[in-house]
């Protein structure tokens, strides 16, 4: 299945303005052949070492037969259940390729103490864990992986038999799990975590899992040629332009799976866009959304509707104003890519770095080190603790009049942040809060769990326009689980996420209100209260 971009209105004038441009300056090809000089004087060095994703295709293709291999090692040894340890590209890629494949994955990208103790709980005896961190040294993966290993020798499992890590040569990660025997798979350094999908730490859970993986470097092997050619007839050239390209900036991207067969695409393009382009105070942040969302029928100036459809026919009649796009999965995930890169360059920004992920993790850690008291609520209502500034909240002594609060503060063209840290597969519910509130604004929403959306529109919400809103949910201790060898548990951890990115949220100006919650009860209240 070819790669097909249509498009109406704002989003194909921007393709006749730009793509004949980039054809000229021969933007593909030297992208394709890693010229870093594309993104400026400033991005060089960064650019430099993070091109290696045009690559990726055949440099991971040797890989596959490692793969197989040890999965039928596994299944050897009685392994019928596999978890993957990761954040942000780690975990997003791989979910979105099993869940299309249609085999099971189970991936802990959480700190919340119920989501990890489920993952720790069950057929252990079963099961064995991929641990995916680039750095090595991501704290979220560190503290599963070390609850794993207790886990695993406490049942009389060696943990090495179980383990699989995935990582950076000469990460502190790879040297520690060699010296403890663990079965270790490098990644090319030359990627950065949101390009890595078609990499080790794409393909190694994947395939142990049981994806095709032939097949999905089959389809993007396919698509790589028009992506490297200069062509008017590029998809990652048109893409991008229709990204970044349209004036004004349509800098709100509406994602909607209509009829595409690919399942969870948009939280994987998220990441990717967000993080990519979301600094120097500009970017273009995904709204991934159902296929009944206001932010479809708003009519907003600043939104740009992208739909993922089922194939090239269903692009022939395109709504005005919108980008309709279809392809196979190992298409996308190249595409994607390459447009995002595209997307940068016209931006005038690196779409390579992360300069503002990092603030959040030291407010996170300093408050893991000083354990102050949380802020105390505002009021209580129906059980659930409301924390704010009196700026925001006012005179407000309900949920429902302190969201609506928020609301209030909304500035010009700007959008609403709703942000979970709970276990997101024991409260799917909640995430109807964001069609709601999308509703009652006309403006657009996105919905993240944390601390999983810290690693993918973290970066947009704090290098990115200051024209966000937030609004966290977060969870009780009551219910806590130690982390092996650590002075800090995952209760503690989450909640200094939470508050450490409220911090520095607050710090930049943006208004933050956390509902804190301590069971079920509240989330319904949550839900009630924006109804």
């Amino acid at each position: 299945m070819s790669f097909t971009v249509a498009a109406r209105g704002d989003a194909q004038a921007a393709i006749d303005r730009h793509v004949p441009l980039l054809v000229e300056q021969l933007v593909a090809s030297r992208i394709t052949a890693g010229d870093s000089t594309l993104w400026g004087p400033a991005a060089e060095a960064e650019a430099s070492i993070r091109l290696g994703w045009t690559q990726a295709v055949s440099v991971s293709r040797p890989l596959i037969a490692e793969i197989t291999d040890l999965r039928e090692q596994l299944t050897e040894r009685g392994v019928t259940r596999l978890v993957l340890c990761g954040m942000g590209g780690s975990s997003l890629a791989p979910e979105v390729i099993t869940r299309t494949a249609g085999v099971p994955l189970v991936v802990l990208d959480s700190t919340d103490p119920g989501q990890v103790a489920t993952a720790l709980g069950e057929h252990l005896g079963h099961t064995a864990v991929v641990v995916s961190s680039k750095s090595g040294s991501t704290i979220e993966t560190d503290s599963q992986k070390r609850s794993f290993e207790a886990a695993f020798r406490s049942a009389g499992i060696d943990p090495a038999e179980r383990i699989i890590i995935v990582t950076d040569p000469g990460s502190p990660l790879e040297q520690a799990s060699l010296a403890a025997g663990y079965r270790v798979f490098t990644a090319d350094p030359t990627v950065g975590g949101r390009y890595s999908a078609l990499t080790a730490f794409g393909l190694v859970p994947s395939g142990l899992a049981g994806v095709d993986l032939d097949a999905l470097l089959d389809e993007a092997e396919a698509a790589s040629l028009p992506l490297a050619v200069d062509s008017a007839s590029n998809p990652g050239l048109q893409l991008g332009a229709a990204l970044a390209g349209t004036s004004p900036l349509r800098d709100k991207l509406v994602i909607v799976a209509d009829g595409t067969h690919i399942v969870g695409l948009g939280d994987w393009v998220e990441q990717l866009v967000a993080e990519s382009t979301g600094k120097d105070g500009r970017g273009i942040l995904p709204v991934v959304v159902g296929i009944d969302a206001p932010e479809l029928a708003s009519g907003a100036d600043d939104v740009q509707i992208v739909r993922l459809v089922a194939d090239a026919r269903a692009t022939r009649e395109v709504a005005d104003g919108e980008i309709e796009i279809s392809g196979s999965l190992g298409s996308h995930l190249l595409t994607w890519q390459y447009a995002t890169a595209v997307a940068g360059m016209l931006l005038g920004i690196n779409p390579f770095d992360q300069p503002d992920v990092e603030s959040a993790k030291i407010a996170a850690r300093g408050l893991l080190d000083a354990r102050p008291e949380p802020l105390p609520a505002q009021f209580i209502d129906h059980g659930v603790e409301v924390v704010g500034p009196s700026a925001v909240l006012g005179s407000a002594s309900t949920v429902s009049e302190a969201v609506r609060a928020l609301e209030g503060a909304l500035p010009a063209g700007g959008y609403v942040a709703i942000q979970a840290y709970l276990d997101r597969l024991a409260h799917p519910e909640l995430e109807a809060v964001r069609h709601l509130v999308a509703a009652r604004t006309g403006r657009p929403v996105t919905f993240g769990w944390g601390p999983r959306f810290l690693h993918s529109t973290g970066q947009y919400h704090k290098g990115g326009p200051s024209s966000g809103v937030f609004l966290q949910v977060t969870g009780a201790l009551d219910d806590d689980l130690e982390i092996p060898e650590r002075p800090f548990t995952y209760g503690q951890l989450i909640a200094a996420q939470a508050a450490g990115d409220a911090a520095v949220l607050a710090g930049k100006g943006m208004p933050v209100v956390t509902l804190r919650v301590r069971d079920a009860d509240g989330i319904a209240a949550i839900i009630a209260a924006v109804s």
